[in-house]
């Protein structure tokens, strides 16, 4: 009866079993790994200028009256460069000897009345102090009167003459703008905070001041201890050669020689789309990748390095191993799945709708 029942199905089916269709194959859009190869130098531009630079001012104000050097001169370790008016400070200080002339006279006669019982011990001791504070106004006027004539601390040459004769400056204003000649001449260039941790003390370094010029052999001199707040940038000093063509504020372009960095730093990772990360913790990430003799994703587990805008840094994937970006979350591991190109899985979805 069964049998016959069969039979009876298979005739009203035209003689054939339905056969179920094989699911359809996910499309999914992959992007190939490529491992980083980090450059072997860090290049960067920068302000050539001497170690040493310094901004020389007054430290009272006044009207100045003498101002001898200008731009490009030759200076010597105390040659005097400039000059306020010395009336008001020597009026100044002549009060204050005046001060301090009757201090003392104050002080001695109540000495010997205090040695005779006419005055008391307080009064001696008022005295005192009244002597130590016109003693201490005396010596600020003359140090005051001392810094009416602004005096070169270093031997080299005037960068900037930023004042002139005849104007009034306050305390403290920038006068002139100085070079010690004996300190080395340097170029300071930034770098990105990734590419300083490459950077090590005494590196060599090439530098070139316009087009066309040769080469200079440098050295790495200083490393900077932070970064700059507002640009993220470390800065990095190269000591030049002394050269009597180089000139401190000329523009020159640097190449430092930097080693590889450590595996697991992010200048040893390769950059992925971040949208291939399918879940992180910590410094660990999963992604599916396509095993290319099945065709099938497969979950695995790298080092994650955060995200640099659009990319996300990874290392433990094999130099051309083809990562799965648009699609990833919707496929298992061990899920069979046709890799197409943007343009043809845009054209898919869209037929789809």
């Amino acid at each position: 009866m069964a049998a016959i029942l069969t039979a009876g199905l298979l005739a009203g089916c035209g003689g054939e079993a339905a056969t179920p269709e094989p699911p359809a194959v996910p499309a999914v859009q992959a992007a190939k790994v490529t491992a980083a190869r980090p450059s072997g130098e860090l290049q960067a531009s920068g302000r050539i200028a001497r170690r040493r630079e310094m901004e020389l001012s007054f430290r009272v104000p006044g009207v100045m009256t003498d101002l001898r050097v200008d731009a490009g001169d030759r200076i010597s370790a105390g040659q005097v460069l400039a000059s306020l008016d010395p009336t008001g400070i020597a009026a100044a200080e002549q009060r204050a000897a005046v001060e301090l002339e009757r201090a003392r006279r104050d002080y001695a006669r109540d000495q010997a009345l205090f040695e005779k019982g006419f005055v008391s011990k307080q009064r001696l001791d008022d005295r005192a102090s009244a002597l130590k504070a016109a003693e201490a106004g005396y010596s600020a006027a003359a140090f005051d009167r001392r810094w009416t004539k602004l005096v070169s601390p270093v031997s080299g040459v005037v960068l900037e003459r930023v004042r002139q004769s005849g104007e009034v400056v306050q305390a403290g204003q920038t006068v002139l703008r100085v070079a010690d000649e004996a300190s080395p001449l340097v170029v300071r260039v930034p770098a990105p905070d990734r590419e300083a941790g490459r950077v090590r003390l005494g590196a060599a370094a090439r530098v070139r001041v316009g087009e066309g010029a040769p080469e200079l052999a440098g050295r790495v001199s200083r490393i900077g201890e932070r970064a700059d707040p507002r640009t993220g940038a470390v800065e990095i000093e190269v000591e030049l050669p002394a050269s009597p063509d180089l000139r401190s504020g000329q523009i020159a372009r640097v190449r430092i020689d930097v080693g590889g960095p450590a595996a697991d730093a992010p200048e040893a990772m390769a950059r992925i789309p971040a949208e291939a990360i399918l879940e992180a913790q910590g410094r660990q990430a999963t992604v599916l990748v396509v095993d290319p003799a099945t065709s099938t994703a497969r979950r695995r587990t790298v080092a994650f390095g955060g995200f640099d805008g659009d990319d996300a840094l990874v290392s433990g994937l094999a130099d051309g191993v083809q990562v799965i970006t648009l699609g990833a979350g919707f496929v298992a591991d061990g899920e069979k799945v046709r890799v197409v190109d943007p343009a043809s899985l845009g054209s898919q979805r869209t037929a789809a709708r």
